[in-house]
């Protein structure tokens, strides 16, 4: 099959491209770049309006399988990354049972080994993520694992953080943290004038910042890879810059809804709002734009976590914490970020499909004949309405429904397959 794409503005900052032109795409291949004619094609798609990308990677999504195919499968959790632009998922380890060998990485590349959406999943840091005993790293490197972690929990001890620190430098690969204090983590949201207000126990956001300082400590001690999942903190935001400074091998990411929201949104009670990190305060979202402005802040990560709606329907303290995130995100940042004039169009791909790459040491696509495509193409300014009722994920909670956004995925193409006006076709 050839597919046309006529006229759209190409943009890879890797390649300092940002120019307006067509490409082919014969049999998966980015054929040809230039002025094509439409004669012989079998399908084009007008690009006048549109972008086209490296594909987008999202480095922190929970597919829930296996153990919670009531909530997320591989293929469906695919699915919902295809709908919101994404060409490329890293799952966590807080499965059941956990990542935490050969055989569940195995089966979850298999069940994604088809789909146009690649599937890089994240091992465990220890055994069963109960942070007693290193998890088999090399067992789980070779298997396909490309980044550990304890996501859900921080690394329990530092002692256990140095030796993975230590034996991942091996494989160049990080140690992707979830930075809480588990004794200051009580609680069902940030502790603020907000939570006393509403009378719900909180968690105060040192307990974010005291992690974030001992895992950089324990990077600078070793020289390894720390990564920090949806920094949410003001002052982590600054303790990750100050770290950078000092040559400090560590990188970062935020989610949309910790740049969108704050704490004010949890007066309706409403549990879509409950997360973990939670929600902060207006001078935390502001110091997250300026760290992801000034590059402290590497790469903008969904942290896709479906719920069952049985589960969300608690009461809010006993309700669990996430939000879906993998259909939404593209066109929050894009509002928040680009059309805000926080961020370039260049800037935002940087963080959206180049640095999660390069975090996990895996290759970025390229934009150039002879390639096999790995290509998002987006609507900036195409206006819509969040229906979560249309989400391709198994679940549904969002706090974002019926939210207007600015920017939305038109089509993505990956392994010789396209994503396109929700349908996938052979390419």
């Amino acid at each position: 099959m050839k597919l046309l794409l006529k006229n759209i503005q190409i943009v890879n900052p890797a390649q300092s491209l940002n120019q307006r032109k067509d490409i082919l795409i014969s049999n998966g291949t980015i054929a040809e770049i230039g002025q094509i004619d439409e004669k012989g094609c079998d399908q084009v798609i007008e690009g006048n309006s549109l972008i086209c990308a490296p594909g987008l990677f999202d480095m922190h999504v929970h597919l829930r399988e296996p153990g919670r195919e009531d909530e997320e499968t591989v293929q469906t959790g695919c699915n919902s990354a295809a709908a919101g632009g994404f060409t490329g998922v890293a799952c966590m380890p807080n499965t059941s049972p956990a990542i935490d060998n050969a055989e569940v990485v195995s089966s979850i590349l298999e069940k994604a080994k088809n789909h146009l959406v690649e599937v890089i999943p994240i091992g465990a840091v220890s055994v069963g993520r109960e942070g007693e005993s290193l998890a088999p790293i090399a067992e789980l490197y070779t298997a396909g694992a490309r980044a550990f972690s304890d996501d859900g929990v921080a690394v329990k001890s530092a002692s256990l953080l140095r030796n993975a620190l230590e034996y991942l430098q091996m494989y160049n690969a990080p140690v992707i943290e979830h930075c809480e204090d588990e004794s200051l983590a009580d609680g069902a949201m940030n502790e603020s004038e907000v939570s006393t207000l509403l009378g719900l126990p909180s968690v105060p956001s040192v307990a974010e910042d005291l992690i974030v300082m001992r895992d950089i400590l324990m990077a600078e001690y070793t020289g390894g890879k720390v990564h920090i999942a949806h920094i949410s903190s003001k002052r982590a935001v600054e303790i990750v810059r100050e770290a950078k400074a000092k040559g400090i091998n560590v990188t970062a990411e935020v989610t949309p809804h910790h740049f969108t929201l704050t704490d004010d949104s949890l007066k309706s009670y409403d549990t879509n709002f409950k997360m973990n990190p939670p929600l902060r305060k207006a001078a935390d979202v502001e110091a997250i734009i300026e760290g992801l402005i000034d590059g402290t802040i590497d790469c903008i990560a969904s942290d896709h976590a479906p719920h069952s709606i049985e589960e969300k329907e608690m009461e809010f303290i006993y309700a669990p914490n996430g939000i879906l995130g993998l259909e939404t995100e593209l066109g929050l940042a894009l509002s928040e970020l680009v059309h805000k004039n926080r961020l370039t169009i260049e800037q935002l791909i940087e963080k959206l499909a180049i640095n999660p790459r390069k975090i996990l040491n895996i290759p970025v696509p390229k934009i150039e004949k002879g390639v096999e495509a790995n290509l998002s193409i987006f609507d900036p300014d195409l206006v819509w309405t969040v229906e979560v009722s249309k989400f391709k994920s198994k679940s549904r909670n969002s706090p974002f429904n019926n939210r207007l956004l600015t920017g939305k995925s038109v089509a993505v193409i990956n392994k010789g397959k396209l994503y396109y006006q929700n349908q996938y076709h052979s390419l």
